[in-house]
């Protein structure tokens, strides 16, 4: 699993600014206002705000957090590309403005130095370190090359490059650009004598043990990885990846198994599985579309169950998935031993169930297309309900945790003060796919992402 930390940033600058009046919430006269009526068009116009206006001035990286100020995330910088283009579509910004900043961050990641030293890279092999420094875009520390964050990274990049298409000098620089990183990028540097991909690599202890196998948000990983006509994987790539595969039942719906949300929602922010289908899901009838929309669903049910008991949970307020918490206590809750996590991949599935009670908006945010009626009423009744806590200038804040009365401050329960970037991506980018689906449409012009699709066996649908 991805390791998702915590993180950054605090900088809001001229150069990474808001053209003005751009994207606030403003009454009749255009005054800003400290509140807005919940609407999808509100929603997403924050959001779209976080990566627009938290860009680190100077080389445009994404701030892994807000407004605690640490270290910038490529998966993140990746969730940004994307955003600009969901931001000219909305009228949020001109397409001239982000094309600038587009070409601004394309031409930042190809020109940090790359290499296996311990520091003063950014990245090895065209791969990316998972954080990088505020102000050089340099190795955060001592943090791993990451694979899945790479992965993520370089589907921000080919979806610029799709969306691009024009014959002015900045749009053909963008896709000359965006090809090149994605060609630099080894994928089949990282196999394992499994042939697997490994999570991460790091020049004083080599590879990570942990490899990519079963059902988890690498699928885009792997297409990428299986399209790259520089670098590909092998043939058999999909087949040992997939070979972890655990499909069960939970909750009541039978799907491929796979406990936090986002592993159900990364890989289909970029790619459309509708109606396409691998070797697996033919075999199962079904494709991996409807199976975020089970899991989706088995999630809901689980937290309207809430075996735990834990305060606030029921049709119109649940999700469980990768997001910060109010961490640090061991304690009996209702009669049973509960530990609370700061950072943590939550989730509930046939696998395992991991839950403190605390709740992520991302999590309905970024199932929209699969189950929009049901995530829709959530993101509308935890903005109406708890604005002044949950709600903020970049939309909803990462996460929430009523049941957690612990400590001076939390009387009323735990609120993050913090949004995530990667958190924040999946809310925009899927309510888009919903609404339009733009990402979507895209990436099925993408000749990488088909022939990465190709190679791992899908048929069907659109790709026929």
């Amino acid at each position: 699993m991805t390791m998702r930390i915590t993180s950054i940033l605090l900088v809001l600058c001229c150069a990474c600014q808001a053209p003005s009046g751009v994207g606030r919430a403003q009454d009749g006269a255009g005054n800003d206002t400290a509140e807005a009526a919940f609407s999808l068009d509100e929603l997403q116009r924050r959001t779209f705000n976080y990566f627009w206006e938290t860009a680190l001035p100077g080389n445009y990286q994404i701030p892994d957090r807000w407004p605690t100020e640490r270290f910038s995330s490529i998966a993140a910088t990746g969730f940004g590309l994307t955003s600009y283009l969901v931001g000219v579509e909305r009228g949020y910004v001109t397409r001239e403005q982000a094309a600038e900043r587009t070409l601004l961050t394309l031409e930042k990641l190809w020109s940090l130095p790359q290499g296996p030293e311990m520091t003063g890279v950014a990245g090895y092999k065209g791969l990316f370190y998972h954080f990088l420094t505020n102000d050089e875009a340099l190795r955060y520390k001592e943090v791993e090359l990451s694979t899945i964050d790479s992965g993520l990274l370089m589907a921000g990049v080919l979806s610029a490059q799709s969306y691009f298409d024009g014959d002015d000098e900045s749009e053909r620089r963008i896709r000359e650009l965006a090809d090149q990183l994605y060609r630099r990028v080894e994928w089949d540097w990282s196999l394992n004598e499994n042939g697997r991909m490994s999570m991460g690599w790091r020049p004083d202890r080599e590879f990570i043990p942990a490899d990519w196998r079963g059902y988890n948000e690498a699928m885009i990983l792997l297409v990428l990885g299986m399209g790259s006509p520089t670098h590909p994987l092998p043939d058999d790539a999909w087949e040992r990846w997939s070979e972890g595969y655990q499909w069960d039942e939970f909750q009541g719906y039978e799907h491929l198994n796979f406990s936090p949300l986002f592993g159900h929602q990364y890989s289909q922010m970029y790619i459309d599985f509708r109606g396409i289908q691998d070797a697996y899901m033919r075999e199962h009838d079904s494709d991996y579309f409807e199976n975020s929309r089970k899991a989706t669903l088995a999630n809901r049910a689980y937290c309207i169950e809430n075996p735990m008991g834990f305060v606030g949970y029921g049709p119109n307020q649940w999700g469980l998935t990768a997001c910060d918490g109010p961490g640090g206590l061991d304690t009996i809750y209702r009669g049973q031993e509960v530990k609370f996590f700061d950072y943590r991949a939550r989730g509930a599935s046939s696998r395992h169930i991991i839950d403190d009670g605390t709740i992520a908006p991302t999590a309905a945010g970024g199932s929209v297309p699969f189950a929009p009626e049901e995530c829709i009423a959530a993101l509308e009744h935890m903005w109406t309900t708890q604005y002044d806590s949950l709600v903020g200038p970049y939309g909803f804040k990462d996460a929430f945790n009523p049941s957690y009365t612990f400590g001076e401050g939390n009387e009323n329960g735990w609120y993050d003060v913090d949004y995530l970037g990667i958190d924040q991506g999946p809310i925009l980018i899927q309510i888009e796919n919903h609404r339009s689906e733009l990402i979507w449409n895209l990436m099925r012009k993408n000749p990488y992402i088909r022939k990465g699709l190709e190679r791992a066996g899908f048929t069907g649908g659109w790709l026929e």
